[in-house]
This record gives C-alpha cells, sequence and structure tokens, in this order.
C-alpha cells in the first residue's frame, strides 16, 4: 500500500511539474511574441531623449549630448549591446564600476562605433553640452530606459529641431 501512495504522489508531482513548465512556457511565449516596436528619439538641441513603444510615448528623459569639440553623431542608429556597471576604458586609464565611473552604471551600445547612451558620474551635466558625443542620462534614468530597451531597437538622433520633434518634446505629458 505504501509503494502505490508514494507512486501516486510521485505521479501527481511530475503531472504537476510537466504542467507548470508548460504553463511558464506559454507565458513567456505570449511575452516574446507580443510584437513591440520600440525606438529611441534624441532631440540634441532640446536635450531630450523619449522612449516610444508601439507609437507611444512612454517616457521623456533629460540628457546631456556631445560638447561642440566633440559632437554626438546625427543619424539613425541601432542598439548593439547593453552592459551593466561597465568598465570604462581611455588611452591611459581604466575606471572599473562604481561611483568615479565616468559612464555610470550602465551602458547601451549604439552601431555607430564608440557611441553610446550611458549614465554619468557627474548628473550636473544633464541638460547641457558637455559628452564626448555619447548621450547622458542620470543613472536612475539610463537603468530604467536599459531595462526597456534591446539590441536591434532603433535609436533616432536629431541634430536639428523639426515640427516633429516640437510636438514630441513641447507636447505635455
Amino acid at each position: 500500500m505504501r509503494t502505490t501512495q508514494t507512486n501516486g504522489i510521485l505521479a501527481a508531482t511530475a503531472a504537476a511539474l510537466v504542467f507548470a513548465s508548460q504553463s511558464a512556457a506559454a507565458d513567456e511565449a505570449r511575452t516574446t511574441n507580443t510584437a513591440v516596436t520600440r525606438r529611441i528619439v534624441v532631440s540634441i538641441p532640446d536635450r531630450k531623449l523619449a522612449l516610444i513603444e508601439n507609437d507611444e510615448v512612454v517616457i521623456i528623459y533629460p540628457v546631456a549630448v556631445g560638447a561642440a569639440v566633440s559632437p554626438s553623431p546625427v543619424g539613425t542608429f541601432s542598439i548593439v549591446n547593453r552592459v551593466s556597471n561597465p568598465t570604462y576604458y581611455k588611452p591611459g586609464m581604466v575606471v572599473g564600476p562604481g561611483t568615479g565611473n565616468p559612464i555610470g552604471t550602465r551602458w547601451i551600445g549604439l552601431s555607430a562605433k564608440g557611441f553610446g547612451i550611458h549614465g554619468t558620474a557627474n548628473p550636473g551635466s544633464i541638460g547641457h553640452a558637455k559628452s564626448h558625443g555619447c548621450i547622458r542620462l542620470r543613472n536612475q534614468d539610463v537603468e530604467r530606459l536599459f531595462e526597456r530597451v534591446r539590441p536591434g531597437d532603433v535609436v533616432e538622433l536629431h541634430g536639428e529641431r523639426t515640427p516633429e520633434l516640437a510636438e514630441l518634446f513641447d507636447e505635455p505629458r
């Protein structure tokens, strides 16, 4: 009798595990099959970044952009990588993750080689043209953005204010 009970418990446990695995796989399929069209739009003159999903503005962040001597690139790019707690490399200098890291807590690399969207150890630079060409956000803002974006997402960097950008960034939200 004991063996029959044990076999019954094992069979019920196995069936529950199979059901849970199938349910989790179905949930994952639903979330990954839900097509999200995502893009980041940056207005260099406005010093603002908008995250847009399925043609709806999710959030707008203030940013720092490239200084006159090291301007941000203009054009349409894509995200090629994402790095949490990055190490900063510059000829003759390596800064590991931490509070003094010039690129902050997250790096979102762009298809424009050497350029990205990242945090900063200098939040006072946000809203100004002070970077070496990258788009800087406050660390807490880049961490939120980092969670939503993926490699392949489109990033538009606009060097001139257009009526579309004015509508996007001037509209009350």
